[in-house]
Parts: C-alpha cells; sequence; structure tokens
C-alpha cells in the first residue's frame, strides 16, 4: 500500500486533532494547502503559531482579548447593569450576531458536570459573584446551553445569586433542548431573549 510522505500525513494528522475534521477532511484540507502558493501556507503557519501569543482571556469576563479586556467590557456604549452569563467564548459571538443584548458578559469557561470531575472551582464562577458584588447590575442572565448540565450550572448560580437580591433571569425556551447556543440561529436567539423569564427558585 502506497504511503503519502511524511511531512503530508504530519500535517494531515495534526488537522485531524480539530473538531469535526475527520481524516478525509483533514487530508482535503492538507492537498488544498498543497496546491496554494508557498507564501499562503507561511501566513496560515504564521497566523497559527501567533495565537497564543496575541491572545488571552479578557482579565474581567474572561472573553477573547488582545489586552488585559476585551472590546466588550471597554466598550462604553454597553449597558454596565447587565450582565449575561455564559459557559463559552463562542456562545458570545452567537449572541451578538442577534444585536438583541447590548449588556456585559461573564464567560464560566464550561458547565457543572460530575461525570468529567468538573466542579464550580474549575470554572469562572468566583469571579462573577465579586462582580456582582463590587457592581451595579440590576440583572443577571443565564444564558448556559439548554442541556442538563447547562440547566444545573444554572439552577447553581441562581442559589448563589439569589442572597443579592439581583434579578435573575434564564432565556425563553425554544432554544433546542440538548442544544448549544454557538448554533442557535440569530432569530431563535433573540427571541429567546427578548422573552427571558425571572429565574426564581423554589425555597
Amino acid at each position: 500500500m502506497t504511503r503519502l510522505p511524511a511531512s503530508i500525513e504530519k500535517v494531515v494528522g495534526a488537522l485531524g486533532k480539530l473538531p469535526s475534521i475527520g481524516p478525509k477532511t483533514a487530508q482535503r484540507l492538507t492537498f488544498h494547502l498543497l496546491k496554494q502558493p508557498p507564501d499562503d501556507a507561511r501566513s496560515l503557519a504564521a497566523a497559527i503559531g501567533a495565537l497564543h501569543e496575541g491572545v488571552r482571556l479578557c482579565e474581567t469576563c474572561h472573553y477573547f482579548a488582545e489586552n488585559e479586556r476585551c472590546d466588550v467590557c471597554n466598550d462604553p456604549r454597553r449597558d454596565l447593569s447587565e450582565v449575561c452569563v455564559v459557559e463559552d467564548a463562542l456562545n458570545v459571538l452567537g449572541l451578538e450576531r442577534t444585536g438583541a443584548y447590548h449588556g456585559l458578559y461573564h464567560v464560566l469557561g464550561g458547565a457543572l458536570s460530575p461525570l468529567k470531575d468538573r466542579g464550580p472551582d474549575d470554572l469562572q464562577i468566583e469571579s462573577l459573584m465579586r462582580r456582582l458584588r463590587d457592581g451595579a447590575f440590576r440583572e443577571v442572565i443565564l444564558a448556559t446551553n439548554p442541556t442538563v448540565e447547562g440547566e444545573a450550572t444554572a439552577v447553581y448560580l441562581a442559589r448563589l445569586i439569589g442572597p443579592l437580591g439581583i434579578r435573575t433571569s434564564r432565556l425563553a425556551q425554544g432554544l433546542p433542548a440538548g442544544g448549544d447556543l454557538e448554533y442557535t440561529d440569530a432569530l431563535t436567539l433573540q427571541r429567546a431573549f427578548e422573552g427571558r423569564r425571572n429565574y426564581d427558585l423554589e425555597p
């Protein structure tokens, strides 16, 4: 059986580690790169290599940033009285596409998951509580994903936030159960924001 050159196999293997990229797709991408001018491949390699040097997490909300604070936290036009709590930085992009929300964000970095041994100390929960205690927020919008883990995280956060006396709301139903905000269409997300409800827990 004829094998590909080792340099090609190395790139195919590296691309195959990316999400949603199987072996055949990794091969096609590698062959596509081989057909491009060498300078294009070098530019791509340089951009990937600079990712970890040029991108960090915002010290306030933990979204992607190039400086200490992200563009959202530095935007004077944002509503400083609202903070939307999401699981992942990519969820911010999905919500921003709707144009329905103009407040601040807080990225948890995941959801509570006993099966994955991920507890409160593994998420950015303590930094969220510091922001809420130190700030002047009127509403916290819990926009964790509509999954079992996302719901469990929302319940846990609502119980922590309750004693602070800040209105806590949850995005309206209509989001697909078990889905991810990142892949939800903009109109559904916009309606979920507009129809959000108070998140009251039984005492």
